[in-house]
């Protein structure tokens, strides 16, 4: 992008003179920043949508699917390696599965305003205390000694992942609990207790996540993450909002080998090369290759007192 803005300039030093307090790299990674919580606020407020007008049990499951989307958007955007065949199976895998969960399951509306006080107390201290628990058996249990060596931290940061799903799975049961008060206006949601407890809740779930990626590789922890959050989500709306699945053994049963199915392919995707820290490195070498190549009339001049390299192409 230097290199462009140097076409529009008369000269590097007016292109410079545009980010005079900050370097070009600073204000690149500022707006990625800011692109990331607009996301993550747009995401939000879809999701709010949605589990106003459908139930946990539906809603949550198919959030799984962003892990494929993302490699896929990940290929559009990035440059990076294309899907190959065992990208592309593992997503029709867990597209298999997922169709399978929801079709047997079958949940239907339970009766989101009438959640006693009792049962939100109850549900939300066994839900922290499952967190509390995956969060100290990763740091003082097994998966947390010998942090140096990779099984080690690769175990942390899987049971980190599950934690912060687990928390995620609270969220939504909260975001779910405050669509209540959407008929009654902005008044009534901005005075309930569950949009400032699922604010607390998705700050847990995020400080996890980051430990979990702190303590090893996405890979790692991506399974658990992607798959505690929905199986979470649905013990909240069959539990609490007493929305209704398919009974009877076969039912059941068939739902549950979707869900092994679903399992399988999703720790199959995130061991995909294309998460992997070295698919990643080449992927950036690569364009680097592609930048050293441009055309002399593209390429800027350094400047005789600047670093080495401070004028290659980002």
């Amino acid at each position: 992008m230097q290199d462009h803005l140097d076409i529009l300039f008369a000269n590097e030093d007016e292109a410079k003179a545009l980010f005079e307090t900050e370097s070009f790299d600073t204000v690149v990674e500022k707006l990625k920043a800011w692109g990331g919580i607009a996301a993550i606020t747009v995401g939000f407020l879809l999701q709010a949508s949605a589990l106003g007008a459908g139930e946990l049990a539906v809603v949550e499951p198919i959030l799984v699917l962003e892990l494929p989307l993302t490699l896929i958007l990940a290929g559009w955007v990035f440059g990076s390696s294309a899907m190959g065949w065992r990208e592309w199976l593992s997503t029709l895998a867990m597209t298999v599965g997922l169709a399978g969960l929801l079709y047997f399951l079958d949940p239907t509306a339970g009766r989101t305003d009438q959640v006693h006080v009792y049962v939100w107390i109850i549900g939300i201290g066994a839900n922290l205390a499952l967190v509390g628990v995956l969060w100290a058996w990763g740091r003082n249990g097994p998966a947390g000694r010998g942090g140096n060596q990779d099984g080690s931290s690769s175990h942390q940061a899987a049971v980190f992942g599950v934690a912060g799903g687990a928390a995620f799975g609270l969220t939504a049961a909260l975001i779910k609990g405050m669509t209540s008060h959407f008929a009654q206006g902005w008044g009534a949601i901005f005075a309930s207790w569950q949009l400032y407890a699922l604010v607390a809740t998705g700050a847990l779930g995020m400080f996890l996540v980051q430990s979990a990626l702190n303590a090893g590789r996405l890979i790692a922890a991506q399974p658990g993450l992607t798959l505690s959050d929905p199986i979470i989500s649905i013990l909240w709306g069959v539990l609490a909002f007493h929305e209704h699945v398919r009974g009877g053994l076969l039912p059941l049963l068939f739902a549950a080998l979707s869900t092994v199915v679903m399992a399988g392919a999703v720790f199959a995707l995130s061991r995909s090369p294309l998460l992997s820290e070295d698919s990643q490195d080449s992927s950036k070498r690569g364009h680097q290759g592609e930048a050293s190549h441009a055309p002399v009339g593209l390429t800027p001049n350094p400047s005789p007192g600047g670093p080495a390299g401070a004028c290659d192409g980002g």
